[in-house]
């Protein structure tokens, strides 16, 4: 079976969206965002694709897409549609498959329908996103707890910031999770510099063969 990897943050902005870009590129994978909040500017697939230097075709178009940047069941209140969590599967593809969720797992899709209730019907495992600033500890072990009272599988933990060793040791210890690799932030950031950067942070055979 190809390999599914599911990028969920402990937070909006925490950077799952270059971790995603960095993940497609190391694998030269696809790339879906199955629902995408905020059209002003470039969406997270356009971020993707420039960053990872992935063709046109693998990146998946969204299964939606919300003009306002907000938790998706408002955004989609706000255009007079709900979205059908149920709806939401995964789509068929020849290769690595990356998919990046919008929010923590914890945000609402719908008035009825959480991001981790389809999460949990995926069974696609999980790599956990996380800040290495203060508040970090919390909002990650928080997050692993929940995945896990679901039985979500989870491959891994990957820090975006800087080098904060203490609260990493805290959450893969405390946590009881693998930790795949820290991305600095980049300035500039590219499609070079975060190629460089990942390669050096994070080893390919961190995504072992996947399920």
């Amino acid at each position: 079976m190809n390999r599914r990897f599911v990028i969920v943050g402990t937070d909006t902005g925490v950077g799952k969206t270059v971790v995603s870009a960095g993940i497609v590129s190391a694998l030269d994978a696809y790339y879906w965002k199955p629902v995408q909040a905020g059209l002003d500017g470039e969406t997270d697939s356009q971020i993707v694709a420039r960053l990872s230097g992935a063709p046109a075709e693998r990146i998946y178009p969204e299964a939606w897409r919300l003009r306002r940047a907000a938790s998706p069941h408002l955004a989609a209140r706000d255009e007079s549609v709900e979205i059908d969590a149920a709806a939401l599967n995964p789509p068929p593809c020849f290769g690595p498959l990356v998919i990046e969720t919008a929010g923590g797992v914890m945000t609402p899709l719908s008035d009825r329908a959480l991001t981790i209730d389809v999460l949990e019907r995926w069974r696609v495992p999980v790599i956990l996103v996380a800040r290495t600033s203060l508040g970090t500890i919390n909002h990650s072990l928080l997050t692993l707890e929940a995945l896990r009272r679901r039985s979500v599988s989870i491959m891994g933990i990957i820090f975006v910031g800087d080098a904060e060793s203490d609260a990493q040791l805290s959450i893969e210890t405390i946590g009881g999770v693998r930790i795949l690799g820290r991305l600095p932030k980049l300035d500039p950031l590219n499609q070079k510099t975060l190629g460089a950067a990942f390669n050096a942070a994070i080893a390919r055979d961190s995504f072992g063969s996947g399920g």
